[in-house]
């Protein structure tokens, strides 16, 4: 197990050219304006060619019941990678709903805009460039040019540094934008591990928060157990 999940990490790349080629399968494989095959083609991709560290299957699965259950108006993403989730995100939005995906990576949010539009739901998605954590900059974007304010925020899923769960998801609190029964959604929560993220999601439990706790794998693995949390504003 130790040595699988050590050959796990050395394979969980990043800006190796990877996500560029998952693009362009997606944009050479799967028809235009066909979401679920753009899904489809990003998970083939990431299981049989080159390991994605997108959601992935099982855990989309989750997710797209989370959004299900909320319905957002507006939902925010944290870690836009390739667009995968937001794909997903994108098809289970209910008519009118819209999803705001903030990356720090200028080139995969690049790649996911290529992704999304080429799946033909670039209108339900807008991804912003940046992180919660840099100084303000991102936050006041979200606030002045799309539209972010008191108790507007229906939907969010943290998929980004790990580390930053907890502290951003602080901002967004402090920000006013979740109301009662505004769900969170967090990926890896288990593997790689949010451990701060967790016991406060612990502790807050039926004062704050109410959460349900979902076994799951790592992305498009078997043997390695991952937790999803989703999150329940009182």
């Amino acid at each position: 197990m130790l040595l699988g999940a050590r050959r796990l990490q050395r394979d969980w790349q990043v800006g190796d050219g990877r996500e560029e080629e998952a693009a362009r399968a997606v944009l050479a494989r799967a028809p235009r304006g066909d979401l679920n095959a753009a899904i489809a083609t990003l998970d083939a991709f990431a299981s049989r060619e080159k390991l994605l560290i997108n959601i992935g299957d099982e855990k989309g699965a989750i997710l797209d019941q989370a959004v299900r259950r909320a319905a957002p108006r507006r939902a925010l993403e944290l870690g836009a990678y390739v667009g995968y989730s937001a794909l997903r995100i994108a098809r289970a939005l209910p008519a009118g709903g819209h999803l705001f995906s903030v990356e720090l990576n200028p080139a995969n949010a690049e790649i996911a805009r290529w992704v999304v539009a080429h799946a033909g739901v670039e209108n339900r998605i807008t991804f912003i460039e940046g992180s919660l954590g840099d100084g303000g900059r991102t936050l006041a974007d979200l606030r002045e040019k799309h539209g972010f304010s008191a108790g507007s925020v229906d939907f969010v899923l943290l998929d980004h540094a790990k580390e930053a769960y907890l502290p951003d998801l602080m901002r967004i609190l402090d920000a006013g934008w979740l109301h009662p029964g505004s769900v969170v959604v967090a990926d890896n929560v288990r593997f790689p591990g949010a451990p701060r993220y967790q016991r406060y999601m612990e502790t807050e439990e039926g004062k704050r928060w109410r959460t349900v706790r979902h076994e799951a794998h790592a992305e498009y693995q078997g043997w390695l157990r991952d937790v999803v949390l989703e999150s329940t504003l009182v």
